[in-house]
């Protein structure tokens, strides 16, 4: 990609020039220059730097590769903010939420590991993301009791019209005040747990943030404004059927109203190509030069803790510099293969874990081991749940999971949301470890009754959400054409047999797509009272040999009006 970090800063040179009358006593007036670096701007210049990850997911302990980790983690950002300070800088560590969900040993102990390990790095601020909302409330205020930084969400409401969290907070940064505010995806409302978030509230985060932005600085709290969000980068403001991200906040906010957004959600590296709206193709340990919208810099590190975003800035004549961003590889890895061998390197200089802080997690990743490196099947190849994948086409982990919930109960149909899968399964040994990392959502398997002509209203909606999005289904037991501009579906067959619009069709939904979950039409069905999880388990258990290719895309879907075959993508209008 093309080299863009900003270095040296320079910033327009302002010089007034005064001129005294025209007579015999005339006075010539010195111009007074104005500062256009922070080291001609001398001590009036603040300068400090922001460090910042999101959608931990889980990830407190390092994977198998000894890639990321907190312990990690911990030793770079003490690193740099050791640099800072003798510098004569100050350092704001921030995370765009989404602590909860991703591996069994985090969600196994409600994410207490992943907390902890925030706690020794001293985060200052996090966004509140969709996924805290995976537990019941008295989870997440446990979670907020545990933590010894604000959890900020200016967004959402309790039934009594007050908010849950903390809109803002402002930082004293050696004298620089700096107001932060958090926000959380209006998505929540679909793609958080409805039997947790039914007293909630979730209000358009740019019409709060443009209401929080004004009460600062009526108050004259804070010299700079920024926002630590969980709603989603998506490039150009093109964001689907995800609710609006970070773009669309900065583009609707008055220009420069926000310094910065430093985000989460999407789970991508906002490397940006010079002077685009573009993607650039990074890879770990490239330079990445964050998007510029309507005078906000909008950053995000991907996911996991696999970058620690470094953004380092300047404050002189009442303005915000960006003097430099990176996004730092914490201990990843990049195959190299030298004849017949592969092996894996560091991208960039090894980090090592911080000793105390490792020895600390180490308690918690070894409990429990036992019961999760339970062998419980094989399979031939990969079963494929890449988020990348599953999101965007049929694949045969997502199928294998409607299917083996769908035959649990008898039914005809199978409909899987891609958002529930969280992972793939390499070819080998299945463990139930495997089995909690692809589905730690703990949801219920439902089962729900209709006619043919209301299964294909059903699946008018469902079956139409667009490529990319956790909404997007995964289907088995049925064969039909979808057209993806008119949001309908024409439907020949149903487990096998000629469609009729008369006769009775059953399906199973997950529990929380059957209260609402991902935008689908809310269910009144049974309740199986099988817990997915342990219906996968219990399918692979029995089967104890998985064929990956029995659960390939069999092409019984169609998409039509679509930019592309493998599912629905429509441009917004």
């Amino acid at each position: 990609m093309t080299n863009m970090l900003i270095k040296g800063l320079v910033a327009t040179a302002v010089l007034t020039a005064l001129t005294g009358c025209n007579s015999d006593d005339e006075t010539h007036l010195v111009e007074t220059p104005v500062a256009t670096t922070c080291v001609e701007a001398g001590e009036e210049c603040k300068t400090f730097t922001v460090l910042h990850t999101n959608d931990n997911h889980g990830r407190f302990w390092e994977n198998s590769d000894g890639e990321y980790g907190m312990a990690a983690r911990k030793a770079l950002i003490d690193q740099i903010r050791a640099e800072v300070s003798s510098n004569g800088g100050e350092t704001l560590v921030l995370s765009g939420g989404d602590i909860n969900t991703g591996v069994p040993e985090s969600d196994l102990q409600d994410a207490l590991p992943d907390f902890i390990g925030m706690n020794e790095i001293a985060y200052d601020a996090m966004a509140v993301g969709n996924h805290e909302f995976d537990n019941p409330l008295a989870v997440l205020d446990s979670q907020r009791s545990i933590a010894n930084f604000p959890m900020l969400a200016a967004n959402i409401y309790k039934a009594d019209g007050t908010r849950y969290f903390d809109a803002y907070k402002v930082f004293d940064v050696d004298g620089l005040r700096v107001a932060v505010i958090g926000l959380t995806t209006e998505d929540t409302a679909k793609i958080g747990n409805p039997e947790f978030i039914s007293d909630l509230t979730f209000t358009d985060p740019a019409t709060e943030a443009a209401k929080v932005i004004a009460e600062i600085k009526e108050a004259n709290v804070a010299d700079v404004i920024f926002a630590t969000t969980h709603m989603g980068h998506y490039a150009d403001a093109q964001n689907g059927s995800n609710a609006p991200g970070d773009v669309t906040l900065a583009r609707t906010l008055a220009e420069g109203d926000l310094s910065a957004i430093i985000g989460g959600h999407s789970q991508n590296p906002v490397c940006m190509e010079p002077g685009t709206n573009a993607y650039a193709d990074f890879a770990p340990g490239d330079d990445c030069a964050p998007d510029m919208q309507n005078g906000t810099y909008i950053m995000q590190a991907h996911e996991w803790g696999k970058y620690v975003g470094r953004a380092d800035f300047e404050y002189f004549n009442g303005e915000l510099h960006l003097a430099s961003y990176k996004l730092i590889p914490v201990n990843l890895k990049k195959s190299v293969t030298e004849g017949d061998v592969t092996t894996k390197v560091f991208v960039s200089d090894e980090i090592t874990p911080d000793a105390d802080l490792k020895e600390l997690l180490s308690y918690y990743q070894e409990r429990g081991q036992g019961q999760l490196d339970e062998v419980i099947a094989t399979t031939d190849a990969l079963l494929d749940g890449e988020r990348a994948n599953v999101r965007n086409m049929q694949t045969n982990l997502g199928r294998l999971i409607a299917e083996a919930q769908r035959t649990k109960v008898g039914a005809d149909i199978g409909v899987m949301n891609s958002g529930g899968v969280r992972a793939s399964i390499a070819a080998g040994e299945i463990s139930y470890r495997d089995v909690l990392t692809v589905q730690p959502f703990g949801n219920m398997v439902t089962l729900s009754t209709m006619t043919g002509a209301e299964v294909t209203e059903y699946l008018n909606t469902v079956a139409s959400f667009q490529r990319g999005a956790g909404a997007y289904a995964q289907i088995t037991g049925v064969k039909m054409i979808v057209d993806c501009t008119a949001k309908t579906v024409a439907i020949s067959e149903i487990n096998g047999k000629d469609y009729s619009a008369t006769e009775s069709y059953s399906f199973t939904v997950p529990s929380f797509n059957a209260a609402g979950g991902d935008g689908y039409p809310v269910l009144d069905p049974i309740q199986t009272g099988y817990v997915d999880a342990e219906v996968l388990y219990t399918f692979f258990k029995d089967k104890g040999t998985i064929a990956a290719a029995d659960y390939a895309p069999m092409g019984d879907i169609e998409y039509q009006n679509s930019n592309s075959p493998l599912g629905c993508t429509v441009p917004a209008i």
